[in-house]
C-alpha cells in the first residue's frame, strides 16, 4: 500500500505553532518513516473546536492517523479525549493502554493520562501527550504498528 497519510492537531490554550515543539517532533517523526504530513494545526482546548478538526482530518484530509498533542491529562480545560471520542466511531483501547504501560516504565505520573485512540471511519485517532518528551516517547510505543492498523482498517487481513 502507499504510505501513511499523517495529521497533527495539537490542542492547546498556550502554545503557537511556533512554540509547538511537540507537534513539529511528531511532522519529523512522521516525514523521517515516508510518511506524508497531510495537516498540521494548533488549536484551543475546547471540545468543539477540537471535535470538528478531527472531522474534517478525518473526512477531508483523509488521514489514515491523526495524532493528538495535549489536552489529555486531568485539567479543566483537558478536553481531547472527550473531543474524540464524541466524533469517532468506535474505541480502540489496546493503544491506549499500550502507550500508558510502556511510560509507567518512564514515569508514574502516565497513570493520569486519560488519552484514548478511536476509529473514525479508516482514520486511527490517537491522543498524545503535549509534551516533547512524552510525545516523542509515545510515538515510539505505536509507529512500528500504524501501516499495518491502517491496511486492516482498509479491509486488510490481521498478518
Amino acid at each position: 500500500m502507499s504510505e501513511l497519510r499523517i495529521a497533527i492537531l495539537t490542542c492547546s490554550d498556550t502554545r503557537s505553532p511556533a512554540e509547538d515543539t511537540a507537534g513539529q517532533a511528531l511532522k519529523e517523526l512522521s516525514t523521517a518513516r515516508g510518511w506524508s504530513v497531510v495537516e498540521y494545526r494548533v488549536c484551543p482546548d475546547e471540545h468543539d473546536v477540537i471535535a470538528s478538526a478531527l472531522v474534517e482530518m478525518a473526512d477531508v484530509f483523509c488521514a489514515d492517523v491523526v495524532f493528538t498533542c495535549g489536552g489529555t491529562g486531568l485539567g479543566p480545560r483537558d478536553v481531547t479525549p472527550e473531543a474524540t471520542l464524541s466524533v469517532a466511531g468506535r474505541a480502540v483501547p489496546g493503544i491506549a493502554e499500550h502507550i500508558r504501560a510502556e511510560s509507567l516504565r518512564v514515569t508514574k505520573r502516565a497513570m493520569l493520562s486519560r488519552a484514548v485512540a478511536a476509529q473514525r471511519g479508516k482514520t486511527l485517532i490517537i491522543n498524545m501527550p503535549g509534551s516533547l518528551k512524552a510525545a516523542t516517547e509515545t510515538f515510539s510505543f505505536v509507529a512500528d504498528q500504524l501501516e499495518h492498523a491502517r491496511d486492516m482498517a482498509a479491509g486488510g487481513g490481521h498478518g
